[in-house]
């Protein structure tokens, strides 16, 4: 049956593809009505829709305004002009639309109820397409003054025209339109609906009508003529007077305004969408549900505002109904008015169906697309859908909507003649010539909208189908068909990968069709349209170019180069930066670093040790040999690559970043920067693409590793490269298993060097490694070649033994702690027990200053030797016998030993005068002496044994300065003492001979001790003697005291008879009182005869001071002397005589205190003091003595 005899209508008849709000034809409206199908996506729609409107006839509502988005092509604007017929109930062919959609709604007769009650009233609608409507220059006010337009013009008034419009309107306001233009038409002989679009070139005769008419002034009527903001207008002014309008009519009327293409109009313009806000808003808030706004759009009112909602809430509230039409809507339209089939077709394609079930389901299996795209599923599907596959309604949406976007003509699809609904049509249309197996290829749908694509599309096309037709370069017709499906599939490459097994499922045009060859015949096709530059290919996919990418494109891969070495690097860099970024094998609790290397580029360090390396397809095939690999590949692994596409990909992607580095992308025009932006994303997915060819490539690399070829499980990339570094390590690292037990710390270290690990003796770990490491000591040893532990730790580390550094310190652990070596740091021989032993023995930066090598011993007569002369000094039974611990024992001893003499000269320290310093100071370096050959244990025992004589005498001479330091020092330091505090009182103590005597001998026996030998015997005298001294200095004290108290005594009686015992004198006497009481506490309490002699002088002048004070103020007031008077005479009075000046003298410095034991001591004392007091009695008229 042909395809054409198979549909319920003609699938030739006149459709309208597009619906146009604009066109309002009685034939247009009529099929558009008719054929109008309502599925079950738009039946939710109306009822939601009719729901809410009908509510505001109930409840008055600000929220007016109605949003309906869909992508192009899903039927939004159809339905808009739909719901104008319905609320409008205009008539169609003699019958009322409501009546023409209740068989429509024949199974929901609840929806129609609701249309039927909403249509009851009286309803205009305004539907119009805001951007054919809309004037060119698109301000902040357009949306209002397309609204005003549309407004005015409904109402008969010239809306184009704002300022003529609102004339219009204020002469209906004030009744006189029918005079107005009967007086325009006598003035200018025409009618005036038909000049008013001439408005500015009239005026001579619309003032004479305006000042006949309205009784203006010609000059207000020149001046209003003339007056260009005139045409202003404000929402609150198009609100009311739409307010006006409504409120005019009856009380269920209802205005709408049913605007199509608003979200595409006002796009993310912040300007026109508050303008749309505010307008909504007002028509809400004002008319209270009189007034409907009703808009399409292609998005989603909240994915518009999404980016500024904050300024943009209200519009969301206004808009509360949302109405969102998907693609089942589409697929269910063009189902229904274009795919219906008759009965008997029905038949024939489920029975083909049937017999064809298994090839149908093989035949639409895509590779690697994202959509959920498919074939048929059921008998059913296959005869609503043919001659298309279900797979095409859903990519064709995609293809349209993308085309829009890129096309610079394509954009303009939504106005123009072409839809999802013609372009089934067309498609359709050019198979119906064919039998019940054909199916529709997707190119056919390209000349849908070839008409629409931008020039450089079409050209490459038509360039392409001139040369099939010439035979020119070998292209034939079948490639242009190929080449306008690549552009058509074009833009929706991450949905649908253009690769060959996808262009060869959209190229099926039977359901007969040989797979197999259908495959080759596309391949080849492609292969001659990528050879002319066509096509562009990416890897495993195909894509269409424009001239310019043609362009780009050659320049690209002919006149770009990138050098081999440059890729190799990139890969290098890719495989061990990205793929296997791992810098050291982990084997068991080994950590093993290897080089890395691709091809003959290093990557990273070298470290001498493994080495891992990969092969490309650049390297020479000769290099590649089996005989050649197994030989290089001792003590590495080699991998070759497969022969994926990573190197094409690469070196593709590198000449698009080379070719566009090299531009200067900024000043090319915009529509080459945005090729070579596309290329650049091209590059980025050619990276991307090369590392998974990499990894691909890995996981079927052959393997070449430590001189076998070998097979490797299966796993992913990493695993492989992971499992052939095993085995290299494995055969490599011969050695690593002498480790028989892992240190984890160096806890593990330490007590191994104690020898508190638990083990039983012949049974300690790692035996084999120690006798290794003792090998290569002595062969050391016999060379005469010092080895540090660095030289130890690098040669086990490295091959063939791969030991851990904290193993290998461990294993050194084990030689220290038998004897069988000597550590020595700095040239000192470290003992086990040394804290930082385990740091030198693993730490890198102590391991080059600690040097190991064969233990040289002590010999055994010297053990024995040393030991009986260490029990006899430190008087100890327990010496160790082994020479570790005999060490240990001589360091430990002595250092304490010379810690305890270096206390006891800490106490010789601030100025104390003990005795014999010199032979603590001499001790100290006598132990100094034996600890500096503690370096090596043969000298320092031999200085030990060298020493013996000199430690003994040493022991006892220092025996009698611990006995001092122990029993006597308190004794001495009293002594010292008690010399010094009486080292000023010499003089008084002469009065106390036996006291005076026991000093000397104090001093005596403790300033002696300062040189020759100090006579330790003599210190148990010190305490009579100084008994002795204490017994006279206390009489001489008593004696001193005695003095003292009775001079206080005269002095206070001196004082209390100067006062007499006036009561005004009372404050005087307490404070004279008071001072003397002290005087008596410091006397009672002083140990010192000079401090206490020290005293009289201030309590004789504190006593004359006061009896002064007294008696001056017993004394009678001085009588004033009167002023002389003149003489009568004329001559002046007697001058007031001078004051007299006097020296105040303290006598206990006019008088110093002497010794005088004679009369002719006292009378040179006088003689001295006479002439002393007649110096200071010159230049002045006396002394005070005080």
């Amino acid at each position: 049956m042909r395809i054409q005899n198979m549909f319920y209508d003609d699938i030739n008849r006149q459709i309208n593809g597009v619906i146009k709000v604009d066109q309002d034809a009685n034939d247009v409206i009529e099929q558009e009505v008719k054929e109008y199908v309502i599925t079950k996506e738009l039946r939710k729609h109306f009822s939601a829709f009719f729901n809410y409107y009908s509510d505001a006839f109930d409840t008055p509502t600000a929220d007016i305004g109605v949003w309906i988005s869909g992508f192009f092509g899903s039927g939004k604007s159809h339905f808009l002009k739909m719901l104008s017929y319905i609320l409008e109930n205009k008539a169609v062919a003699g019958t009322t639309t409501v009546e023409m959609f209740r068989q429509k709604f024949a199974d929901d007769p609840a929806t129609f109820m609701q249309i039927d009650r909403a249509t009851k009233g009286e309803t205009e609608t305004i539907l119009f397409n805001i951007d054919i409507e809309s004037s060119i220059n698109k301000d902040k006010t357009a949306v209002m003054r397309v609204f005003a337009k549309m407004f005015y013009n409904h109402l008969g008034f010239y809306g184009e025209n704002l300022k003529v419009a609102m004339l219009e309107y204020y002469i209906e306001q004030s009744g006189k339109t029918e005079e107005f233009r009967r007086v325009f038409e006598e003035k200018k002989g025409k009618p005036w609906v038909e000049m008013r679009r001439a408005f500015a070139f009239n005026g001579k005769f619309i003032i004479p009508t305006l000042m006949e008419v309205l009784d203006m002034s010609e000059e207000d009527a020149k001046k209003w003529f003339n007056d260009k903001t005139a045409t202003e207008l404000s929402i609150a002014q198009l609100v009311r007077d739409i307010k006006e309008y409504v409120d005019s009519k009856p009380k269920d009327f209802r205005l709408l305004f049913m605007i199509d293409e608003v979200g595409q109009y006002v796009g993310t313009d912040t300007d026109m969408l508050l303008n749309l806000q505010s307008l909504t808003e007002k028509l809400g808030s004002e008319c209270e549900g009189k007034v409907w706004v009703v808009c399409t759009g292609q998005e989603a009112i909240d994915e518009i505002i999404k980016v500024r909602a904050d300024e943009f809430s209200r519009i969301q509230a206004r808009f509360k109904t949302r109405l969102s039409l998907s693609s089942s809507s589409v697929d269910e339209v063009i189902q229904k008015r274009i795919l219906k089939k008759n009965a008997e077709s029905e038949k024939l394609l489920t029975e083909v169906y049937e017999e064809n079930d298994s090839v149908l389901r093989n035949l639409f299996t895509f590779n690697g697309a994202q959509l959920d795209i498919k074939g048929y599923g059921t008998s059913f599907d296959f005869a609503t859908n043919f001659p298309f596959v279900p797979y095409q309604f859903i990519i064709m949406q995609k293809v349209f909507a993308e085309i829009r976007k890129h096309g610079n003509s394509g954009k303009h699809l939504s106005g123009g003649e072409r839809s999802m609904l013609s372009g089934f049509q067309e498609a359709a249309q050019k198979v119906q010539d064919k039998d019940e197996y054909a199916l529709v290829p997707f190119f056919r749908f390209y000349d849908t909208v070839h008409s629409f694509l931008d020039g450089s599309i079409r050209r490459v096309i038509e360039r392409c189908a001139r040369a099939a037709e010439a035979g020119d370069a070998g292209i034939e017709p079948y490639d242009v068909d190929v080449l306008k499906l690549l552009y058509l599939i074009r833009y929706i490459d991450n949905d649908v990968p253009a690769n060959l097994d996808n262009i060869v499922i959209l190229m099926a045009d039977d359901i007969r069709v040989d797979k197999i060859a259908l495959r080759e015949t596309v391949r080849e096709s492609l292969n001659r349209l990528h050879s002319q530059n066509y096509i562009g290919r990416s890897g495993e996919t195909y894509n269409f170019l424009t001239d310019e990418e043609q362009d780009i494109q050659r320049a690209i891969k002919n006149e770009t180069s990138v050098d081999t070495a440059a890729i190799v690097e990139r890969i290098a860099q890719m495989i061990f930066a990205d793929i296997y970024t791992t810098k050291k094998y982990r084997y068991g609790k080994y950590d093993f670093a290897f080089d890395q290397m691709v091809d003959g580029v290093t990557v990273g360090a070298v470290t001498g040790g493994m080495r891992l390396k990969f092969l490309t397809v650049a390297t020479d095939g000769t290099e590649k040999s089996t005989l050649r690999l197994m030989t290089e590949s001792q003590g590495q692994a080699i991998a070759v690559l497969a022969d994926t596409d990573y190197y094409n990909s690469l070196e593709q992607a590198m000449k698009i970043r080379k070719y566009v580095k090299q531009r200067n992308v900024a000043q090319l025009p915009k529509s080459v920067q945005d090729i070579i932006r596309d290329q650049q994303d091209e590059a980025t997915r050619l990276e991307a693409s090369t590392m998974e060819e990499l990894k691909k490539a890995i996981v079927n690399a052959e393997f070449y590793v430590a001189g076998e070829h070998i097979e490797i499980k299966a796993g992913d990339a990493k695993a492989k490269i992971d499992q052939a570094l095993e085995y290299l390590v494995s055969h490599v690292y011969s050695e690593l298993d002498l480790i028989t037990k892992n240190a984890e710390t160096d806890a593990d270290v330490i007590a191994i060097l104690q020898g508190t690990e638990q083990t039983l003796p012949g049974m300690e770990p790692n035996r084999d490694a120690a006798a290794k490491m003792e090998e290569y000591l002595e062969v050391q040893h016999r060379k005469n070649l010092p080895t540090s532990m660095a030289d130890v730790q690098s040669r086990y580390q490295a091959i063939p033994y791969g030991w851990r550094e904290i193993d290998i310190a461990a294993v050194a652990a084990r030689l220290i702690f038998e004897q069988k070596v000597t550590i020595k740091y700095a040239g000192t021989t470290i003992q086990p027990s040394n804290p930082k032993l385990p740091d030198m023995l693993r730490k890198k930066s102590e391991i080059g200053k600690t040097s190991i090598s064969k233990r040289q011993i002590v010999s055994l007569s010297k053990m024995k030797e040393a030991k009986e002369f260490l029990r006899e000094y430190f008087d100890v039974m327990d010496v160790p016998s082994d020479e570790d611990g005999l060490i240990a024992f001589i360091i430990e001893r002595f250092t304490k030993q010379k810690e305890h003499y270096m206390e006891l000269d800490k106490r010789y320290e601030g100025g104390k005068k003990y005795p014999d310093r010199g032979l603590v100071q001499q001790a100290i370096g006598l132990m100094d002496d034996v600890l500096s050959q503690q370096k090596d244990n043969i000298a320092l025992v031999d200085r030990v044994i060298k020493k013996q004589d000199a430690l003994y005498d040493s022991k006892e001479r220092m025996g009698r300065v611990e006995g001092f330091f122990k029993n006597q020092v308190t004794v001495f330091d009293a002594a010292v003492k008690l010399e010094s505090d009486l080292r000023h009182e010499l003089d008084y103590l002469s009065h106390e001979p036996d006291a005076n005597a026991a000093l000397n001998q104090i001093r005596l026996i403790c300033l002696l001790g300062t040189g020759g030998k100090f006579d330790y015997k003599r210190i148990p005298e010190l305490n009579g003697l100084m008994d002795k001294v204490h017994e006279g200095h206390d009489r001489l004290l008593e004696k001193k005291r005695g003095e003292l108290l009775e001079i206080v005594r005269q002095c206070m009686e001196a004082i209390h008879t100067a006062a007499g015992g006036a009561g005004e004198f009372k404050n005087i006497i307490t404070v004279a009182d008071n001072f003397y009481a002290q005087k008596k506490q410091q006397i009672a309490e002083l140990r010192s005869l000079a401090l206490l002699d020290g005293l009289l002088p201030p309590m004789l002048q504190y006593k004359d001071e006061t009896v002064d004070k007294l008696e001056t103020a017993k004394k009678p007031p001085v009588v004033p002397v009167k002023p002389p008077v003149d003489n009568p005479g004329g001559g002046s009075a007697q001058p007031p005589a001078p004051k007299k000046v006097y020296k105040s003298l303290n006598r206990s410095i006019v008088f110093p205190a002497k010794r005088l034991e004679s009369e002719a001591d006292i009378d040179d004392y006088v003689e001295k003091m006479r002439e002393s007091l007649k110096q200071l009695l010159r230049n002045c008229d006396g002394i005070q003595l005080k």
